[in-house]
């Protein structure tokens, strides 16, 4: 995909101005020139995204460079570029969608202020312009299936980030895993060769499916736990507390007697 500045930097989640600033530093790859228009791709958003990652664990700017610096020396950019592609590339495949404020009052009712605030902080929504993007959908509307359902919109928040850190910790111990047995058999006295760059990525890919198959299948018997759990006792209790079911009586239909046939009266000899 190409894009713009404006759309690369929008896309990235930052400024143009950051992403002007990051090729002043070198950072960044020069984007192909179109006439006087310069044309970024995907290679371009996965190096920005990238430098927001190492940035937001406290890598300096100088430090960014000379990692990159590693990776670039002695080989080919796009096995580079194809690896960074893949440890910063969105692992949901939803797409964001916009909702006005009235669609949003349409989903959960009239929304409080400070609920609304608060589902921004969370990430639910993202203010853009006079409309709200929402990065899940699915998160969305399984909000609404719940208020609508009974629950209260704050505890529907409540619950929201109990289970965003729920599995920030599955991730963690995921990921943790893999640096821990895995990436330690990687030198980190010297760059990676093409052959070691291409296995890290095939291994980062492999990452998502195996995460997928294992939060799914733990969280099916934890549900099935749960729910027979906690809602079968419910249930129990609500049924021994209204007592046994009283039965109508069964009105029983007649009995219909088949006519008794009599002998015919002998005939006089």
């Amino acid at each position: 995909m190409e894009y713009r500045i404006d759309e690369l930097a929008r896309a990235a989640g930052m400024t143009v101005r950051n992403v002007r600033g990051y090729q002043d530093r070198g950072l960044l790859p020069a984007p192909r020139k179109a006439g006087r228009v310069g044309v970024y791709t995907d290679a371009h958003l996965a190096r920005l995204r990238l430098i927001g990652q190492l940035l937001e664990r406290g890598y300096t700017f100088g430090h960014i460079a000379e990692l990159i610096e590693a990776w670039q020396r002695g080989r080919d950019l796009t096995q580079v570029l194809g690896l960074e592609q893949v440890l910063t590339a969105p692992w949901s495949e939803e797409i964001t969608d916009y909702l006005t404020t009235g669609e949003l009052a349409a989903l959960f009712g009239p929304v409080d202020p400070e609920l609304l605030e608060r589902a921004v902080r969370l990430g639910v929504i993202r203010p853009d312009g006079d409309r709200f993007a929402v990065p899940s959908p699915q998160l969305l509307h399984a909000g609404a299936e719940l208020a609508a359902a009974g629950i209260p919109l704050a505890a529907v928040l409540d619950l929201d980030e109990a289970l965003a850190a729920d599995i920030d910790t599955v991730a963690r111990r995921l990921v943790d895993a893999v640096a821990a047995y895995i990436v330690p058999g990687y030198p980190a006295d010297r760059p990676l060769h093409g052959g070691e760059l291409d296995r890290l990525a095939a291994l980062a890919r492999r990452l998502r499916p195996l995460a997928q198959m294992s939060v799914q299948a733990h969280l099916a018997r934890a549900m099935e736990r749960a729910v027979t759990s906690v809602l079968g006792e419910r249930v129990a209790a609500m049924a021994a507390a209204q007592g046994p079911a009283k039965q109508a009586p069964v009105k029983q239909a007649p009995v219909k007697q088949a006519p008794v046939k009599q002998a015919p009266a002998e005939q006089a000899s």
